[in-house]
């Protein structure tokens, strides 16, 4: 049985800073999200274009809903396909815009599927099919509410997503674990998953612990992160100098 997605190689560069290089044969393509883009190889050519330009989306109207559903989730209605159009192998690399790690998984040894966050996304070989799969407003009201968006990644090529500081690997044998919702990077298919409100408001205000966690159960792979952006970047503001403070 042949592949749908394009076969490409590719080497991970670096330690707590990594980025991705994939090598393309001539004509091989790889679609990434606007702006991973770090360096490319001479006769490496892109093009920003609606949708992932996976098989599965056929037509003006099928790529005009898959964007759509991209929208919802707060991305960008294009992504951007590289390709290679010379007549030897050429690389171009993508890395994440905060420090982390880079996670390589060949989704035909996962059941065609992974399923992560919206923010973890980084490439993929073409025929990867990118969608909106889940989609949660916490805390809506009294507390704003943070959105919780999940991607699924459909295909038997590679995908590449991206964790904030250390990339954890959890194997759930029956078991459940439950996770801060800014924590989790991506699971297989057999892990069942879901919103649950924890701990009470004494808690989350004194404690500092959020109000909801993500629930995984089943049989699979689950992938977490230890330090998501989200988190990071309260830090920074919280020690920033006010931005209204009185110049002397």
């Amino acid at each position: 049985m042949s592949k749908t997605c394009h076969e490409v190689d590719y080497e991970i560069i670096g330690n707590s800073m990594q980025l991705v290089e994939v090598e393309l044969d001539p004509r091989e393509v790889v679609i990434a999200e606007a702006g991973a883009m770090s360096y490319m190889e001479q006769d490496i050519n892109f093009e920003a274009k609606m949708g992932d330009g996976s098989e599965m989306e056929s037509g003006f109207f099928g790529k005009l809903m898959g964007a759509g559903k991209r929208m919802l989730t707060g991305e960008s209605l294009f992504m951007t396909h590289f390709s290679n159009q010379g007549g030897q192998k050429r690389k171009v690399a993508f890395a994440a815009p905060n420090p982390g790690t880079i996670l390589a998984i060949d989704l035909a040894e996962h059941g065609n599927e992974l399923i992560c966050q919206k923010d973890a996304f980084l490439a993929a070989a073409l025929g990867t099919q990118v969608s909106m799969t889940f989609s949660r407003k916490l805390g809506a009201g009294f507390f704003g509410g943070e959105g919780f968006i999940l991607q699924k990644l459909s295909g038997d090529g590679m995908a590449f997503v991206h964790a904030g500081g250390t990339l954890i690997k959890k194997e759930l044998n029956g078991e459940t674990l439950r996770v801060d919702t800014g924590c989790l990077v991506g699971f297989t298919p057999g892990i069942d998953y879901d919103i649950e409100r924890a701990g009470s408001l004494k808690s989350m205000f004194l404690g500092g612990e959020g109000l909801f966690l993500a629930t995984l159960s089943g049989h699979g792979t689950v992938w977490l992160q230890s330090l998501p952006f989200s988190r990071m970047a309260d830090r920074i503001i919280a020690h920033a100098p006010s931005l209204h403070a009185d110049k002397g």
